[in-house]
Formats: structure tokens, sequence, C-alpha cells
């Protein structure tokens, strides 16, 4: 656990995603959850030795199993986008651990099955303010890499959780995207309005103007190239020729090219399907984690 600004805390010991905490005066806001249910327990065993009172509540940043599966465990109110609590409606009440196959972290991961989802009782359109320090706490819609995504400002302490827009050193997941939204997303970060503030990614951690540039060209010329291809008759098989020169641009490294050649080969014809109608549903297979 590193704490990053005064009461702030960011983890990433844990498979999944890497996790947030402001431990402020009148309560723990929890961002995001490991899958597994011990990595939840000494999580909040942690955070009680940074001074973590009994009041707490967890956002989530979408509703990607990575940051979901184990939200039960933390005990306390989810607080979602109003897209994403959706998703939740559309999910047994017990996780089956089937592999979807998605390049995801939980994929790898044992002992998940007869997880119950705790699906989120809060819910937001465009912004929800928390009241618990100095000045407010700020979390607001930022769809791109899910239609639920969100981001957590603390302008205090300067610090934004940003979850999966900007991944470090690994392809984005694109079953659920929208890269317009997502690369408009991108411009606001780059923007005056985030000068000079720490920025947190979910797939990565602390990430620097570098990373967020870099990553914003590779998604910019992924999305110019999927709208050449688009709507036109093999567009999955032009799309998967793209997958190598795609792992090299969002600098995937190689002990992780198989599963991040994975996630690619399950997100573009989803996204492509949504997109441009181009891959018939019946190729796609149902999600049990969604």
């Amino acid at each position: 656990m590193k704490e990053i600004a005064k009461s702030v805390f960011i983890q990433d010991a844990y498979p999944g995603v890497v996790l947030g905490a402001l431990v402020l005066p009148g309560g723990t806001l929890l961002i995001d959850a490991p899958p597994r249910p011990d990595d939840g327990r000494a999580w909040l065993s942690a955070l009680r030795a940074a001074g973590a009172g009994k009041e707490r509540l967890a956002v989530t940043l979408d509703a990607h199993p990575d940051r979901t599966l184990g939200a039960r465990i933390l005990d306390c109110t989810l607080l979602a986008q109003r897209q994403a609590q959706a998703q939740f409606q559309q999910r047994a009440a017990v996780f089956k651990a089937v592999s979807l196959d998605s390049g995801a972290e939980w994929e790898a991961l044992n002992g998940l099955s007869g997880l119950r989802w705790q699906a989120p009782t809060l819910a937001f359109g465009v912004h929800s303010r928390i009241h618990w320090d100095a000045e407010a706490i700020l979390v607001e819609s930022h769809p791109g890499p899910e239609p639920g995504a969100c981001w957590v400002h603390a302008p205090l302490h300067q610090v934004v959780f940003v979850g999966d827009a900007v991944p470090l050193k690994q392809p984005p997941f694109l079953a659920h995207a929208d890269l317009e939204a997502w690369l408009a997303a991108l411009d606001l970060l780059l923007g005056k309005a985030y000068k000079g503030w720490q920025v947190v990614s979910a797939r990565g951690g602390l990430v620097t103007e570098k990373h967020i540039r870099n990553f914003r060209r590779a998604l910019a010329d992924l999305h110019k190239r999927l709208e050449k291809i688009g709507e036109k008759p093999g567009a999955l098989a032009t799309a998967e020729k793209m997958i190598p020169k795609l792992l090299s641009a969002f600098e995937s490294p190689a002990r992780a090219r198989t599963q991040h050649t994975q996630r690619l080969r399950y997100g573009l014809p989803r996204y492509l399907h949504n997109q441009y109608g181009s891959v018939p549903a019946a190729q796609l297979g149902e999600s049990e984690a969604g």
C-alpha cells in the first residue's frame, strides 16, 4: 500500500485492478475491490492500520468483474454510475467462474465460483458529491471503456482515479467500449483542468502525462483503422490481423502477450458488432460475468 497524498492510498499488490482509498475525517471512501475475498480482508486491515474507521462507502469505477467480484467483502454500501448498476441486473446472483477468455485478470484466479455479486444500491447519472472532507469528493461519469465508467476526483488532494481510461503497457478492453467517448475523456484529462494532478489508472497505478498521450495516440490510431473497415465484409478477419501491431502500439510486454492477445480477440468482434453490426451476435456467445 502506498500513500500518494495525505490520506490517499493506492494498492497494486492484488490481482484484479489497482485499488484506491481516501481515509477522510467523516469516513473512508474505497475505490474498487479485489476479486479474492482474502485480498479484500487484507485491504481493509491495512486501511484500519492507516487510521480508517468503521464508516465507509465503496465506489466501483465500472461494472467489470475484475473490480466488482469482491465488493461484498468490503461490507459497505456500493455506489456506481447508473449504467454500471444496470449491468448487475443482467447477472445471476451467484457468480460461476466459467472462463470467457476475455483477457481479464479474474480468469487466472481460482476459488471464485460461488461468490455472490453485490449490486450497487446507490447510483448517479452525471455526477455525485461525497462530503467527507473540507472539499467534496466528486464522482463523475466518463464513459468510454464501459458505458458506466466513472472517475473519482479529490480536488483538495489533486488526485483523480480514472479506472480503465488509461491502461499502462496493455491493450484496452473493447467489448463494451465507445472509442469516440473514450478519446474525448482522454482529451479532458490532458487539458488544463488536471494540470499538476496525480492520475491513478486501475490498470497500472500512477500514470504521467506522457503515458496518457502515448495511450491516446494508440487508441486514436485504432479508432481510425476500425472506422475504415468497420462496415466492410471481412472486417473481423482484417481486425484480427492488426493484433500484433496493436500489441506493440499499446506496449504490451512479452510476458503478457498471450493474455493481451486474447483480450483483443475477445474485444474486437464485440466492438465491431456493437458499433457497426458487421459481426453477427451469434458469433459472440453470452457472458456470465457481464
